[in-house]
């Protein structure tokens, strides 16, 4: 099938629509990832067992992972069906409206347990919102790209990650900082109700954004699939098993911004919330360089050397990072959480949208990157729980949580090592069988 280029501008645009969507999603996520680490043990749970409180209150953060799996099918064959437009703007604006109504709950001391549920069920949504936002992101802007630049035009759904983990660590700095009573009463509800404003900016980016020339393509000459999970399915059933052990890699980012929060902040080290906040923020402002950069090095050098980089290099440091924090030395802490994260972990971060993307067709790309990713990210998120576990009851047992997290590094490297190289594939051809490798510069024009 033959696909004619994206219109003179269209990739910035379908760039921009999905960074600020993803920036929103990754906001609203990590504004819950520090607050199930520092507020909800004592507004929502049991504040009189310390521990036991923390545990449930980071498992409400997996919820939302385990949510993800069942919101990938759905929106995965709509995305598939009716476009990656539609699904686009409706997950934009679930997401807002939910973590808007975190911010709106009553606490435990207010109606007793009907609180945790009602967080629980407002977590949910988040995750069905989550499940469609980066699939449909980055084949948006994977299929406007022109070919030889597809690496570096889909990095912006990452950096939009990064970037709206940036703005929630700045939002929450000033917040965590109130004093305790201020705090625990309106102070941690300001950050989720901030997320309608970034909402309403992404809905109009994106209400403007046309369509993908592929997918236009394919309504036009009726190739549609009706049924995309099946095809799916029956055609690239191992590259999904290549994603969801790719998508693995992500336990790396939710150990680092939410488990080592925790265990920086406990009575076993003693950190102070603004410092590690600020280590993560800075950690992020170099990410947010880093992703790009990786992104176009994979565009010449090819997709499995840059993500390998990133994915085994995060093995090794995290173990340099947890011992960091174990160590309390705040310079020691700040470096290295800033190599890890911003740099490291940014060579597999930066490359995932486009190598994922690129392993599908144009009929079942949404689908297979959403439901993919999103059993994958459904393990990381709950290895903020596993991790609390492994740290044994005094939650100190980092080298424990680092061997942990680098296991589950592993499976990332050998789906890696078992895929085909795609970056120079045409973007018509990704996803068939016999598909060349050299195709001849474009020229349109970003």
């Amino acid at each position: 099938m033959s696909v004619p280029a994206a219109p003179a501008g269209q990739p910035k645009k379908a760039a921009a629509a999905a960074w600020i969507g993803s920036a929103l999603e990754y906001y609203d996520f990590f504004i819950y990832g520090s607050a199930a680490a520092l507020i909800f043990p004592e507004v929502f749970f049991d504040a009189s067992d310390p521990a036991t409180a923390t545990l449930l209150s980071l498992a409400t953060f997996g919820v939302a992972y385990a949510a993800r799996p069942v919101g990938a099918l759905f929106l995965g064959h709509f995305g598939d069906r009716v476009g990656r437009k539609k699904i686009m703007v409706f997950t934009l604006v679930l997401m807002g409206v939910s973590t808007f109504l975190i911010g709106c709950l009553p606490t435990r001391a207010q109606v007793g347990t009907l609180a945790p549920v009602l967080l629980v069920l407002c977590r949910v949504l988040q995750g069905i919102s989550a499940a469609g936002e980066q699939a449909s992101a980055n084949s948006m802007t994977l299929e406007h790209a022109p070919s030889q630049r597809r690496g570096f035009f889909t990095s912006f759904t990452l950096s939009g990650t990064q970037g709206g983990q940036l703005l929630a660590t700045l939002v929450f700095i000033p917040i965590a900082a109130l004093p305790e009573e201020q705090l625990l009463s309106w102070g941690w509800r300001v950050p989720f109700w901030l997320s309608i404003a970034v909402a309403v900016v992404g809905y109009v980016i994106r209400r403007k954004l046309e369509e993908t020339p592929a997918f236009a393509a394919q309504q036009a000459t009726g190739e549609v699939v009706r049924l995309p999970l099946a095809v799916l399915l029956r055609d690239h059933w191992a590259d999904v098993l290549r994603v969801v052990a790719g998508a693995l890699v992500a336990s790396v980012s939710t150990i680092f911004t939410v488990w080592a929060l925790a265990y920086a902040t406990s009575d076993a080290v003693g950190m102070s919330r603004t410092s590690m906040l600020w280590v993560g923020a800075l950690a992020n402002v170099v990410a947010l360089a880093a992703i790009p950069a990786w992104a176009t090095l994979s565009d010449r050098v090819g997709r499995r050397p840059v993500y390998l980089i990133g994915a085994a290099g995060s093995a090794v440091m995290m173990f340099a990072y947890l011992w960091a924090i174990s160590t309390g030395s705040y310079p020691l802490i700040l470096l290295l959480g800033i190599a890890t994260f911003g740099v490291v972990y940014s060579a597999a971060n930066g490359v995932w949208p486009s190598f994922y993307g690129e392993m599908f067709s144009t009929r079942v790309r949404l689908s297979g990157m959403a439901i993919g990713t999103q059993i994958g990210f459904a393990v990381a998120g709950f290895a903020v729980t596993f991790a609390a576990r492994i740290a044994g009851p005094d939650g100190d047992g980092w080298s424990s949580v680092a061997l942990f997290t680098a296991a589950l590094c592993v499976p990332p490297v050998i789906a890696v090592l078992s895929a085909r190289e795609t970056a120079k594939i045409p973007t018509e051809e990704l996803g068939e069988r016999g598909a060349r490798k050299a195709p001849q510069p474009e020229t349109v024009t970003a």
